[in-house]
C-alpha cells in the first residue's frame, strides 16, 4: 500500500503538469489574439489622423522602438 501512493501521486502530478501546459498555451493564444486585434484597431485609428509622410515615418519608428522593448518584457511576464 505504501509503494502505490508515490506512483499515484507521480501520475497525478504528471497529468497536472500536462493540463497546466495546455491551459497556459490556451491563455497565450487568447492574449496574443487580443493584442493583435488591439494593435490593428490602433493602427487603423491612427493612420488617417497623420497627414505627412515624414510624420508617419517618425511615428512608425517610435512605435517600432516601443514594440522592440515592450515585446520581450511582456513575453517575460507571461513566461513565454
Amino acid at each position: 500500500m505504501a509503494d502505490e501512493l508515490p506512483a499515484k501521486l507521480t501520475r497525478l502530478t504528471a497529468m497536472a503538469n500536462i493540463l497546466g501546459e495546455l491551459l497556459f498555451a490556451l491563455i497565450r493564444s487568447i492574449v496574443a489574439g487580443w493584442a493583435y486585434a488591439l494593435w490593428v484597431k490602433l493602427a487603423t485609428w491612427l493612420e488617417p489622423k497623420i497627414q505627412r509622410r515624414w510624420v508617419k515615418i517618425a511615428v512608425g519608428g517610435l512605435l517600432g522602438l516601443a514594440a522592440f522593448f515592450m515585446i520581450p518584457i511582456v513575453m517575460a511576464l507571461l513566461g513565454l
